[in-house]
């Protein structure tokens, strides 16, 4: 079954639970989390919204950026802080958290209920999280959008050309191949069905969504659904965009397939 033949008749959600992985992001969290309350605003207000920011063995000020935020932006029953001492993998990390916000949810439907992954260093636009129930509402069951850099000049040119040429690769006019895990949502029955995010050091966004194909489930990748996320080139996630945009500073290797593409797992994010 392909995801076309797997969309489901239209549902309207109730529900959507967010996570946030951070470590070490004193400076960032709080535009974050300024950017996630905009959004939340924009959905109905019979739509519950709520956060899980997941500290990961963080040693400078996050935690108190964190409290700071959710002060200034946020109800505070609607943000919750998980502390994290032990080594995990960053797709545990992301499950630990939408377990969380689905436990404070209380008995949604899960069906209704939309969960969305994001990182530490984006800021989603005041229309993020609206347009993800639009696609859930229209039947899909996970939706991957895209990512911009931001200050992409900062880096350097022979960086950012090639950046830009793996991104257009896989990019069409109205979709495109490339996963993010700061631009992710997933419908919580196909998520637990799947049984979360797999728990692999780097990647786990492609694991996800490979799971969800193989069941069959109605997969979107929009190429009007963006967000912004850091251009820097030393990150908190091994594996991740940032480690990426290193590595594009080195001679390239033989040509072959785009990371960005869903069957690989060396993730565009």
């Amino acid at each position: 079954m392909s995801p076309a033949d797997g969309a489901r008749a239209p549902r309207d959600i109730a529900a959507v639970a967010v996570v946030v992985p951070a470590h070490d992001e004193e400076a960032l969290i709080g535009p974050c989390l300024a950017a996630l309350a905009t959004a939340a605003r924009a959905v109905s207000s019979q739509v519950a919204v709520v956060v899980s920011v997941v500290l990961d063995r963080c040693t400078d000020g996050t935690a108190a950026a964190v409290r700071d935020a959710v002060r200034r932006w946020w109800p505070r029953s609607a943000v919750a802080t998980l502390g994290n001492a032990v080594p995990r993998t960053i797709g545990e990390l992301r499950t630990l958290g939408l377990d969380d916000a689905l436990r404070r949810l209380g008995l949604v439907d899960l069906g209704r209920a939309w969960l969305l992954s994001t990182d530490a260093d984006t800021r989603v636009p005041p229309d993020w999280m609206r347009r993800h129930l639009r696609h859930a509402a229209a039947g899909a069951d996970a939706v991957a959008g895209m990512a911009d850099l931001d200050s992409p000049h900062r880096l350097p040119p022979d960086v950012l050309c090639r950046y830009t040429a793996l991104v257009d690769a896989g990019t069409a006019a109205d979709a495109h191949t490339h996963v993010y895990a700061a631009n992710l949502g997933v419908r919580a029955d196909a998520f637990r069905e799947a049984g979360g995010f797999p728990a692999v050091a780097a990647g786990e966004e492609h694991a996800l969504l490979a799971r969800l194909r193989a069941a069959g489930r109605h997969i979107v990748a929009p190429v009007d659904l963006r967000v912004r996320t850091s251009a820097r080139t030393r990150g908190r996630a091994v594996g991740g965009l940032a480690d990426l945009l290193g590595s594009l500073g080195a001679p390239m290797p033989a040509p072959g397939p785009g990371p960005g593409e869903w069957p690989r797992t060396g993730a565009l994010r």
